[in-house]
């Protein structure tokens, strides 16, 4: 890393259009020594922050069933009221990450014109596919082609005029080949492009606004070119607090989902005891393997482990790929993705859906689930990111992660379509959606190993996501301080793993879902700002140049 300023910012190198504000990193912090222990805090996002996370934790677990009633009330008013704008909105960022690649804009460089890229291509990659999609991937690698093909090939239903069937778009009613297309091309939309413009936008934001304009490394610090100075007030603390939630709840989403594969595999393999109580215990767990990865560091934890789980994944791909259906897969990579060019369009469309479980089931979910990620992904990738131009930054955060992405889901959802419809084989299909992975890998050789290899993934993208998450959460509760005390990331490290098992007991999954969707459409809003803001700032930059 280069020489830093106060906290832990870099300055900017070279030419760059540094704001001129009389705001200082940590002006606002509380600073105490309490016994060993250092407490640097910005006061009040820390405090409303903290305090309602843990009001909510007591709640949910105090009144579990009262709880589970308000999560899926706030995510049938989501999804049924609001599918449109996520939809509109996601579609509305893909457009201005493309634009952004093939306009002058893409010249700047993060952290001025002289800046130098602070870690390699394969050790920034690494890192930002293990704190930005790993969980999904081995959670849905499966289940999602299986299941998107599976309700393709049924019959549309209807009950009152509506669709009542999961089917995306208009199905292929016994079409196979049709329904694999569909299938795919549905799955691609919710794991290409569109997620990966989300995080690819927020970071974008935030490095601009550090690195090149010299303020804190902060979600509110996007937002300088509307808010100016007030910013930093209260306008400001809101912004940075419904950060902290939707990264908290879309944290807690991934972490549930997590444990709750984790626990069918070791079901699978060992016999462990399936439920609630068993995933309670693995979240524990693996948050104190979190707790060490906290304390070694950004490049002692985070670093080391996203580059294993990236070598142990692409092995494990690598291996389905060969002693699976090998030419069958690689020409349904290719046949993927020409059927999602061909469908993205009316998957993409927001308005006037007929397949409204599909669109407001998984499409509004996953879309405010990848946005509740957003703060959080966001500013990890722009901590790592610094010294390379945005055309650079665009094209390796958004183009190359979505082609992995769907590489992924050829090979292990391809898989299990194989098996189905050559083998006859069904165990994957019917199978819940944490055991499919494992269902699937059981009738290739070495299932035992490659099952285990799997729970391992499982568990590392579990820890790098909670290391990761503490140390943004850290960040914008610290007013953008990058050096605060550890301490502190270890309170949010213990509490990310808390709301996790706090849902899981006031409601499972439903509440995950509801929670996470709940709070990304509240940021959803702070994401098109944050296109007009880069905007603006971008144009700053090339005016110096």
């Amino acid at each position: 890393m280069s020489d830093t300023s106060s906290h832990g910012i870099p300055e900017p190198e070279g030419k760059a259009d540094v704001i001129d504000t009389d705001y200082e990193i940590g002006q606002d912090n509380i600073e105490r020594q309490i016994g060993p222990f250092g407490l640097d805090i910005h006061n009040p996002v820390f405090l409303i922050s903290g305090i309602a996370v843990v009001i909510f934790v007591f709640y949910t677990i105090a009144l579990p069933e009262q709880a589970a009633g308000v999560f899926s009330a706030m995510f049938n008013f989501t999804t049924k009221n609001f599918d449109w704008f996520l939809i509109g909105s996601a579609d509305l960022v893909v457009i201005f990450a493309l634009l952004l690649i093939v306009t002058p804009f893409g010249n700047v460089r993060l952290g001025g014109n002289e800046a130098v890229a602070d870690y390699t291509y394969l050790g920034w990659f690494a890192m930002l596919f293990a704190a930005g999609m790993g969980i999904g991937l081995m959670f849905y690698g499966v289940s999602e082609p299986l299941t998107h093909f599976s309700t393709s090939m049924g019959e549309i239903t209807t009950e009152n005029g509506l669709r009542t069937d999961w089917a995306p778009l208009g199905a292929a009613t016994g079409d196979e080949a049709g329904s694999l297309r569909l299938g795919m091309a549905a799955t691609i939309y919710h794991w290409g492009l569109h997620p990966w413009a989300i995080y690819a936008i927020v970071a974008l934001a935030l490095a601009l606004f550090t690195y090149n304009k010299g303020l804190p490394l902060t979600i509110r610090s996007a937002f300088y070119p509307v808010l100016g100075e007030r910013v930093w007030g209260w306008p400001g603390h809101i912004i940075d607090t419904i950060a902290v939630f939707a990264t908290l709840f879309g944290l807690a989403t991934s972490l549930g989902l997590g444990a709750t594969q984790a626990n069918a595999g070791l079901n699978e393999l060992f016999g462990v005891p399936m439920g609630t109580t068993s995933e309670i215990v693995l979240i524990s767990l693996i948050t104190a393997v979190a707790l060490v990865s906290v304390l070694r560091g950004l490049d002692g934890g985070v670093k080391v482990l996203s580059e294993v789980n990236m070598g142990l994944a692409a092995l494990l791909a690598l291996f389905t790929l060969i002693v699976g259906p090998t030419v069958f897969l690689l020409t349904f990579f290719w046949d993927s993705l020409v059927a999602y060019i061909e469908y993205l369009p009316a998957l993409a469309n927001p308005f006037g859906r007929e397949d409204v479980n599909f669109s407001q089931g998984w499409t509004a979910f996953y879309w405010a689930w990848w946005i509740s990620w957003s703060p959080f992904v966001g500013m990890f990738i722009a901590r790592v990111s610094r010294g390379r131009t945005v055309r650079e930054f665009i094209v390796c955060v958004l183009l190359i992660p979505s082609v992995v992405c769907v590489l992924w889901m050829s090979i292990f959802g391809g898989t299990a379509i194989h098996q189905v419809l050559n083998d006859g084989y069904t165990g994957a299909q019917d199978a819940g959606l944490p055991l499919q992975l494992f269902k699937m890998l059981d009738q290739l050789p070495l299932a035992s190993i490659t099952s285990f290899i799997g729970i391992v993934l499982v568990v590392v993208f579990f820890v790098t996501s909670s290391d990761s998450g503490s140390l943004v959460i850290d960040t914008i509760t610290a007013g953008g301080k990058v050096d605060a005390p550890v301490p502190q990331r270890v309170f949010w490290c213990i509490f990310e793993g808390a709301v996790a098992i706090a849902l899981l007991i006031g409601g499972g999954l439903a509440a995950l879902q509801s929670m996470v969707i709940s709070t990304g459409l509240l940021f959803t809003l702070l994401l098109l700002f944050m296109c007009y803001c880069i905007f603006r700032g971008l144009q700053d930059e090339r005016k110096i140049r």
